[in-house]
């Protein structure tokens, strides 16, 4: 079982910035791949950034050039940095980590965070 705690949602106005974290913990696990989606209101769920194992992101045309993804491996952390915020960009931001467990037998999992609102006024 591999879980995730996400972090770093707020409020603020059109321009600003935020980071946001995603921290997976379980017992002996592999990430193959750390990504962040989010959902707004009326709106399909939109995948936003992505990082694979090799270190190649990904990010969608919306936020391309305004947001980092970023991970720290041995902290099993992934982050996004948010700069440039517009009201488009509210949205429930959702972690979501892709790999193997390493036990008994081996087997793969797709786990998400509980979301953390991001709120962006104009």
């Amino acid at each position: 079982q591999v879980q995730l705690a996400e972090s770093g949602g707020g409020t603020v106005q059109a321009g600003g910035s935020l980071r946001l974290s995603c921290a997976a913990s379980g017992r002996n696990f592999r990430v193959n791949a750390m990504n962040w989606y989010r959902l707004a209101p009326g709106k399909q769920r939109e995948l936003v950034a992505s990082i694979i194992s090799e270190g190649s992101t990904t990010y969608a045309d919306s936020v391309l050039g305004r947001f980092t993804i970023s991970r720290d491996n041995a902290k099993n952390t992934v982050y996004l940095q948010m700069n440039s915020l517009k009201p488009e960009d509210t949205a429930v931001y959702y972690c979501n980590t892709i790999g193997v467990t390493l036990g008994a037998p081996v087997r793969g999992f797709n786990s998400w965070g509980q979301g953390t609102q991001v709120t962006v006024s104009s």
